[in-house]
């Protein structure tokens, strides 16, 4: 995990990029920590509840890369998030800029807002086009447009679609660069993601970067090229619970733990070491295939299960059991922002 660290931090600093990393993946003040010691310059969070907790912690640069609709108690909790760190949240529409400007009440400039732009993920985002005229809006209520963000989602689709991902995300924004400065606004900054396309985000419109998963990484990020096998870090410890069944044995992990993303093609997480995949779960039950010519794992053998995708999965437990390389040192560290959702 140190490594993989130090390695995206490294890769950022020789292309004059800010490294904010996204703690979805893990949710863990300790690793938090180590990123910052690192050099990032701040952390990206997925929801208000997430940035509380780091705040909390002392975090005091967050970007809320999510367009939040502050509905409820979120505007209170922005409003008291403003006034603790410096925060930046996304937003993608004039209605959410206009809620958040009346959430801050009378120091709406207490608040960064960055736009964020749809880059061919045809997820939330505007059209890049539609940038400048947003921020114009944010700068009228009083809120601080500080710049654009986007994200490349189709850049997970398969191998070959990471760097033409990368270079959409690129052509998007600087098009909304183009929008934002054409109303007489400078962007402090222009954020990209993600772990399978970071390796492509080299334009020099780009000024930081939002991996999550490269602290861990995952069987689909091995998949797709972007994370080498011996670079994966997070691992669930699952015990072989019965093995009447011919070249299978059932794993004490199932969707409460594993999360149901995958296929019965891929699998739905592997173990390490092994061509062993999970090729069914139940909640409790993991089914685990064993091809042919490889051991079955015994009854009671703990085996080093690898998720598809690890985001979801470190967020079904409490804490993370940490050891060195050689398993000589043992920590246990809380998944401190596990159920915060909202």
């Amino acid at each position: 995990m140190q490594d993989n660290i130090d390695r995206m931090q490294a890769f950022a600093a020789e292309r004059g990029l800010d490294v904010r990393p996204h703690v979805k993946t893990h949710k863990c003040i300790e690793i938090g920590r180590r990123q910052l010691e690192a050099g990032a310059v701040g952390i990206t969070a997925g929801n208000v509840g997430e940035a509380e907790v780091f705040a909390g912690a002392g975090f005091d640069d967050i970007f809320l890369a999510y367009p939040v609709w502050p509905s409820g108690t979120k505007a209170g909790r922005i409003r008291e998030l403003a006034g603790t760190t410096s925060l930046r949240v996304g937003v993608d529409n004039a209605a959410a800029i206009d809620a958040l400007a009346d959430a801050m009440g009378e120091e709406p400039d207490r608040l960064q807002v960055v736009i964020e732009v749809d880059c061919g993920a045809r997820r939330s985002g505007a059209p890049p086009e539609a940038a400048g005229d947003l921020a114009q809006v944010a700068r009228k209520r009083g809120l601080v447009p500080a710049g654009v963000f986007t994200y490349p989602g189709h850049g997970s689709a398969g191998p070959e679609s990471r760097e033409p991902a990368a270079q959409d995300q690129e052509a998007a924004l600087a098009t909304a660069v183009r929008s934002i400065e054409a109303v007489g606004i400078t962007p402090q900054v222009v954020s990209a993601g993600s772990t399978p396309t970071v390796a492509y985000a080299t334009d020099s419109v780009i000024t930081e970067i939002r991996p999550g998963e490269y602290v861990f990484c995952d069987l689909d990020n091995t998949r797709l090229g972007a994370c080498a096998e011996d670079q994966i870090a997070l691992f669930v410890a699952a015990t072989v619970v019965s093995d009447w069944v011919p070249d299978q044995a059932i794993l004490d992990v199932g969707t409460k733990a594993m999360g149901r993303e995958g296929t019965p093609e891929k699998g739905f997480g592997g173990v390490a070491g092994s061509k062993a995949v999970l090729s069914r779960l139940n909640e409790y039950h993991g089914f685990l295939a064993v091809p042919g010519g490889e051991a079955r794992p015994s009854v009671g053998t703990v085996v080093p299960v690898v998720p598809n995708h690890v985001c979801p999965v470190v967020a079904s437990f409490e804490e993370l059991l940490v050891t060195d390389s050689e398993g000589t040192t043992l920590e246990r560290w809380e998944v401190a922002a596990r159920g915060r959702l909202s």
